[in-house]
């Protein structure tokens, strides 16, 4: 270096000068492989873009606890109670797991001790 000033204007210009050797390591098949990546990866994003503007999702409205409760009504029997526990669970997992093992009793836990539990939350 010789000391003196540059101007900015002239470190400017110097700078857009600045190239690899042609006979860098990888030459032209490594300019190709980034500017294919760079291609691939612009591609991934606009139709990632596209997808998203373009996907209509109908909003499905999940039922309330209290018309789950009701459609169970329609089951009979072994269904309605192993329905009814699955909700129990669902709700409140502390009452569930009070039940223990009088669920797999002969017996069990009645039908009418579920549904009140059930009715009490939902």
């Amino acid at each position: 270096m010789n000391g003196s000033a540059m101007s900015r204007e002239a470190m400017l210009a110097s700078l857009g000068d600045i190239r690899l050797p042609v006979d860098a390591a990888g030459g032209v098949i490594a300019d190709l492989a980034a500017v294919g990546g760079l291609a691939a990866l612009a591609a991934l994003i606009a139709v990632g873009l596209l997808r998203g503007a373009g996907s209509k999702r109908a909003f499905i409205r999940r039922p309330t606890p209290a018309e789950r409760r009701a459609a169970l009504q329609a089951l009979q029997g072994e269904e309605r109670r192993v329905a009814m526990l699955h909700l129990l669970k669902e709700l409140a997992p502390h009452r569930y797991a009070a039940f223990g093992g009088r669920l797999y009793l002969p017996d069990g836990v009645p039908l009418n001790e579920i549904e009140s539990e059930v009715s009490r939350l939902a």
